[in-house]
């Protein structure tokens, strides 16, 4: 499948050309930025150093993606999702998260239309 070009980083002056939307220098700072001053104290709060410990020793468990593989695709696992949602009474239990690829978790978001919702 033919990959798009690559363009050039969104940051203000960047000459730097891209798959994303800014290179990897650029990225770990809009990261930074968006953990201090955008995202929701709530959420930070849920997501602390616990979360990271579980999320990443599910990953080991489960490297691939769990809805691509029931379709026969071998694809990395790049998020941990939670299936009931935290702010829907959900927990970190193992039983209520499910390995998946970015477009798998992308599209399960837009289904539910709960991307963007509280902005």
């Amino acid at each position: 499948m033919p990959r798009k070009p690559k363009r050039p980083c969104s940051f203000p002056g960047c000459p730097k050309l891209t798959d994303g939307r800014f290179c990897e220098e650029h990225a770990k700072l809009e990261a930074q930025r968006y953990e201090k001053y955008d995202r929701n104290p709530e959420t930070k709060r849920r997501y602390g150093r616990a979360w990271k410990r579980i999320r990443d020793s599910y990953a080991a468990a489960h490297p691939l993606c769990e809805l691509c593989l029931k379709e026969g695709r071998y694809v990395k696992t790049e998020e941990i999702h939670h299936i009931k949602p935290l702010s829907e009474g959900g927990t970190h239990a193992r039983e209520n998260l499910i390995a998946l690829c970015k477009p798998c978790h992308a599209r399960i978001h837009a289904q539910h239309g709960d991307r963007w919702h509280n902005r």
